[in-house]
């Protein structure tokens, strides 16, 4: 039924575009012999917007992999620039839960790690149609440019964090996590949660052997939650890790640096001199930096859907 509704979804509004997109074009005929401007008018303006929703609608064709559909997991970490880096990847977090709050998805905060200035790392849930299609590009390093707020003579830092997306699997996925491949850690969570969650290890590490894979929650103040969300994590993580191992081998292409550093990033957020948001491999760009702070991605994620579209059919 799921699936259904899904495929339902996805060809009722191709369906109700065609049939409009047949009758103005009768409209149109009727127009042309009867030489009305005023309906000419009203046909240009639905034509706009049937235009409008056919690219939003178009999106969707451009996501066919397996767990596009699906929800993710979102995970920032602070690379090169010390404090200035915890506080970009505390400004690049936020930015992604304003454009997941924007779409409607719910969010639910998995790990923190708090740092001097922001956080060391982070990693969120987002569940949510379509979530891991849509976010899937923003995998990679991200470069701020600003005067810092923390350097008391005003000048002007380079930082840098990375992004990884990674799919949330369903049942229909199979990844086997052998027990004897699993190291578990248990101890105490650290942060908000009241008395409980400091006074018995409820946080929770999984370890997988064969990828050196490892994930963390503590979300949770029982230990069974936390264990049942990480491993949720952990089968994503496995799937992601062996499913870009076949990549590498089928395309035989050197992967993308994974150093959070110079050299490295797809996008760049530049606020001083000027602003400027570039990404790139799309070489997609925004002037106004406050609205993309504040969850304004659509852009970039639309240009990198199609730009990725493309190069599969090359």
């Amino acid at each position: 039924m799921t699936e259904l509704k899904g495929l339902k979804n996805r060809y009722e509004p191709w369906k109700a575009l065609r049939t409009e997109i047949d009758d103005l074009e009768a409209l149109h005929e009727l127009a042309m012999e009867a030489g009305d401007e005023r309906e000419s008018s009203g046909i240009e303006s639905a034509l706009k917007d049937i235009s409008a929703r056919f690219g939003k609608q178009n999106l969707f064709e451009l996501m066919g992999g397996e767990m596009d559909k699906n929800g993710c997991f979102l995970t920032v970490h602070s690379g090169a620039g010390g404090t200035e880096a915890c506080d970009w990847s505390q400004m690049l977090y936020r930015m992604y839960l304003r454009w997941s709050e924007r779409r409607g998805f719910s969010i639910d905060e998995v790990d923190r790690l708090e740092a001097e200035g922001g956080i060391k790392s982070a990693t969120c849930k987002i569940e949510g149609d379509y979530a891991y299609g849509y976010l899937k590009g923003e995998s990679g390093v991200h470069r701020l440019v600003r005067i810092s707020p923390f350097d008391a003579n005003a000048r002007r830092h380079t930082s840098f964090a990375s992004v990884y997306i990674f799919p949330v699997i369903d049942d229909s996925i199979e990844v086997d996590i052998r027990p004897e491949d699993l190291r578990v850690d248990t101890y105490r969570s650290g942060g908000a949660g009241g008395q409980h969650v400091n006074k018995t290890d409820s946080a929770v590490r999984f370890t997988h052997l064969p990828t050196g894979i490892v994930v963390t929650c503590q979300s949770e103040r029982s230990q069974i939650k936390n264990r049942a969300i990480a491993m949720s994590m952990l089968k994503a993580r496995v799937y992601e890790y062996y499913r870009q191992e076949k990549e590498k081998e089928n395309e035989r292409f050197a992967q993308e640096k994974k150093d959070i550093s110079w050299g490295n990033q797809i996008r760049s957020y530049v606020f001083q001199p000027y602003t400027l948001v570039k990404d790139y491999r799309t070489k997609t760009e925004m002037g106004n930096i406050q609205a993309v702070m504040d969850g304004d991605i659509d852009p970039f994620i639309e240009e990198y859907l199609r730009f990725s579209w493309a190069n599969t059919k090359k």
